[in-house]
């Protein structure tokens, strides 16, 4: 089959980072167009490429089947919904929209227009989180009543950049939080009410840089999802506390950092973290005590754009569905009416 034709809009950290290396490296797809006002920095990067200054460039342009969207998240609505009625296939950058009310309106436009919409929720194919799910999945640690993920920086200095100002979608809960919150989805299934503690820590802050929350689910669990910019000496990524068993994980998945480095997808040693972040384990199986530290499984980025192609290609599911990336919406949503509140919302 010919391969999928893609147009990136957006060369920013997001772009050039988390997208382009991991596209350029899966069978089935081509990057040929990267909407950017900067063409020199892409074509250090891709000189093959078009650099285009507007992304409608790329609604009327016949051989782009896909396009994805890593611009700032208020242009993820109105840049998805010209692409989708344009016929392309849309990816958008987490998080999905500002509110679920634009992902409503997407999802019925992608049904009407045929077309897949996808939300690039990456996190799912972390080394470490791949190593929570297995053990958990597996049952080792019983039924889970308490779990809980960090994504900790230490960034006292506010910088100048769109995420950092009071603009619509701006702050730690948009940026971070989708990922704390489809993971603890993708292991729990949707929670039942959240509660939420939204904070501007640092003296010059103009939007959310502190978040916790609480997801709390029907069987007692409790999902406990936090995010700082000022935690010098990060605790546990993940904690989780079972009828049988603990499990606890220190250290960060490596393929943000190797792709910083200009690493790709089927680089030697990619996706693999050092054996000193290895999980420990405190459980009984079949009455045995029993300690342990766990494997940390090989992560993989490129899986998600894997199965992306043979979703086009009608050959495999959606890899992240935009009903699922609207859940996280939603809790997000709930979040900033707790916190607004100050009580428990419901979902």
């Amino acid at each position: 089959m010919q391969p999928i034709q893609v147009g990136l809009i957006g060369f920013g950290f997001s772009g050039s980072t988390f997208h382009a290396p991991v596209i350029t490296q899966v069978p089935g797809l081509n990057l040929t167009h990267v909407v950017s006002s900067d063409p020199s920095k892409v074509h250090r990067r891709l000189p093959q490429v078009e650099v285009l200054a507007d992304p409608r460039a790329l609604w009327d342009h016949p051989d782009i089947g896909l396009v994805v969207i890593t611009t700032p998240n208020d242009t993820h609505f109105p840049y998805a919904k010209e692409a989708l009625l344009s016929g392309k296939h849309v990816v958008i950058e987490k998080p999905f929209v500002i509110d679920v009310a634009e992902a409503d309106e997407l999802i019925k436009l992608a049904t009407k227009q045929n077309r897949i919409l996808s939300v690039y929720h990456n996190r799912r194919y972390d080394s470490d989180f791949l190593t929570v799910k297995q053990v958990v999945k597996q049952g080792l640690l019983g039924t889970v009543h308490t779990y809980e993920a960090h994504f900790d920086r230490y960034r006292p200095e506010v910088r100048i950049r769109w995420r950092e100002q009071d603009v619509p979608g701006a702050g730690v809960l948009y940026d971070l939080g989708p990922h704390l919150i489809d993971q603890a989805i993708q292991l729990f299934g949707p929670p039942q009410t959240v509660w939420a503690d939204l904070l501007m820590q640092r003296p010059q802050a103009q939007v959310t840089d502190c978040f916790h929350l609480i997801l709390g689910y029907e069987n007692g669990l409790r999902a406990i999802l936090r995010a700082g910019c000022l935690v010098k000496a990060p605790g546990p990524r993940y904690q989780v506390h079972g009828s049988l068993g603990t499990l606890t994980k220190y250290g960060m998945d490596p393929q943000e950092e190797m792709l910083k480095q200009g690493m790709k997808p089927g680089d030697p040693g990619w996706g693999q973290e050092s054996p000193e972040f290895q999980a420990t384990l405190s459980t009984t199986v079949q009455g045995v005590e029993m300690q342990g530290t766990v494997p940390t499984l090989t992560g993989g980025y490129e899986t998600y754009y894997q199965q992306l192609a043979q979703a086009i290609r009608g050959q495999a599911d959606v890899p992240v569905s935009a009903q699922e990336a609207r859940l996280t919406m939603q809790v997000i949503s709930a979040a900033i009416a707790s916190a607004h509140e100050g009580r428990v919302v419901k979902i």
